[in-house]
């Protein structure tokens, strides 16, 4: 199976892996291409990489490999508050020696896989041809990502019902993705995640979120170790990652190779590895990026240095990079040795991966008996009198009104006169949302005395209050 076991005192994941070799192994990878390496997005996992994996521009030109990450996709792992970009760089590392790849090209796909790729390539930078980097995350996280995405774990994990948890992920589509996203990629993804993130799931989730919310950002000395080529492509459309923090990346990476480069994908916004037309123009662009590259030695050999001791040289580093000593004596095969986690944020992270543990395996589940998901997203839309709009905004359908009163309605309309611009009532406002219960003579007079509703009591013509008030 294409698993690499990673097993240690304190730690156990197991890795999976997924090639373009017609037997999705490595043993079958042409020894004169170049091999490249690919991180998956955020909530994603390596079967979402069909447009990487499916092009010619760079199927026929490379060997590629993708892993999902220890908390994603068919990956296992063992729970832990250290979990970290920098866990998850040398579980790369780990993976890299253990399956006697070349050095390889990085192409990593939105934000903890940009953060894991940055400090892959610090500290293992013989392991790194280049560093393609699409979408790059902030520094921190922005306020109100991180209340988003706090909230829509919330929602996400300890919903009730199919409603709840579609729309959660709905949510989550328009964070990652953005408003336009088509009908059919919010079906597939909705779809995703009820069947391999439900919230019997959701312990691994938190644990995902936490990882790239806890970051804590790279020194500009850090940035300047790294002198591979660096290529950056971001969309220009992106609202979770504005491309500031991208041309703030640039301007940092002021050793890479013949100075980085960045690229902006012109309407495109976030995951745009995801999106067919903008994941075809990164890809050209990384093709060409490739292309300009010196050649390199790609074959499969035994490495020169033992993984304990390559290891432990990378501790050494991170050593100096902390500033702290006390990485010298950690486990140099254990992932969890690399956190730079302070240990409150661990007994942190520890408590909040138990109380999404606790009592999980009675969690809402999203599908039906045959584990497949109930319904498409686009299915129900229009199934229920209260809806979300495009914009998210909630409107109620004319279904709602019997025929006999909507007739009656509407010759009441038709012989009012007409409004004064004052007036909050307006043709353009009959769909929307009214309030079904009935108002109080407080809440009433309340209404009359502020904002717009004085100007409809001196000017409108004289109308009783129930009809401007249903």
């Amino acid at each position: 199976m294409p698993y690499v076991d990673l097993h240690s005192g304190d730690d156990y994941a197991s890795i999976y892996y997924t090639t373009s070799a017609p037997h999705s192994n490595v043993g079958g990878f042409d020894p004169e291409k170049p091999t490249v390496i690919i991180l998956h997005p955020l909530f994603l996992d390596s079967t979402w990489l069909d447009h990487q994996f499916g092009d010619p521009r760079l199927y026929l030109n490379c060997n590629m490999i993708a892993f999902d990450m220890r908390t994603s996709g068919r990956s296992t792992c063992r729970p832990s508050g250290k979990h970290d970009s920098w866990v998850e760089a040398a579980d790369l590392a780990l993976c890299h020696q253990h399956l006697q790849l070349p050095p390889c090209h990085i192409l990593a796909l939105e934000g903890t896989s940009i953060n894991c790729a940055l400090r892959f390539a610090v500290l293992f930078p013989e392991m790194c041809l280049s560093l393609t980097l699409v979408n790059v995350p902030a520094p921190t996280e922005l306020k109100w990502v991180f209340t988003a995405l706090d909230e829509l774990l919330q929602t996400w994990s300890f919903c009730d019902d199919l409603e709840s948890f579609e729309h959660a992920g709905m949510e989550c589509v328009r964070i990652l993705v953005g408003q336009d996203c088509d009908s059919d990629l919010q079906d597939e993804l909705i779809a995703y995640w009820e069947t391999h993130i439900p919230p019997s799931q959701r312990h691994r989730a938190a644990e995902s979120v936490a990882c790239l919310m806890n970051r804590t950002p790279l020194r500009p000395e850090v940035y300047a170790s790294i002198r591979q080529p660096v290529l950056l492509i971001h969309g220009e459309q992106n609202e979770m990652y504005p491309k500031k923090f991208a041309e703030k990346l640039l301007d940092q990476l002021v050793n890479a190779e013949g100075g980085a480069i960045l690229y902006l994908v012109k309407g495109a916004a976030g995951s745009l590895s995801i999106v067919p037309g903008s994941a075809s123009i990164a890809n050209q662009v990384f093709a060409k990026f490739l292309g300009r590259l010196p050649k390199s030695q790609p074959q499969i050999r035994l490495p020169k240095i033992a993984i304990l001791e390559r290891m432990q040289t990378a501790l050494g580093e991170l050593a100096e990079i902390t500033g702290d000593p006390s990485y010298m004596s950690h486990d140099p095969m254990s992932s969890l040795s690399f956190s730079c986690l302070t240990s409150d944020l661990v007994k942190s992270q520890e408590e909040l991966l138990r109380h999404y543990a606790r009592s999980r395996e009675r969690a809402f589940c999203p599908l039906d008996a045959d584990g497949r998901p109930i319904r498409k997203y686009s299915e129900k839309k229009n199934e229920h009198w209260f809806y979300g709009g495009k914009d998210g905004l909630s409107v109620a359908g004319s279904s709602l009104v019997p025929p006999e009163r909507g007739k009656q309605e509407s010759s009441e309309k038709s012989a009012q006169p007409s409004r004064t611009e004052g007036s909050i009532i307006k043709p353009g406002n009959e769909g929307h949302l009214r309030k079904a219960v009935a108002f109080n003579s407080g809440t009433v007079e309340a209404y009359v005395i502020k904002g717009s509703m004085a100007k409809v009591a001196a000017s409108a013509p004289v109308t009783p209050f129930q009809r401007l008030l249903s």
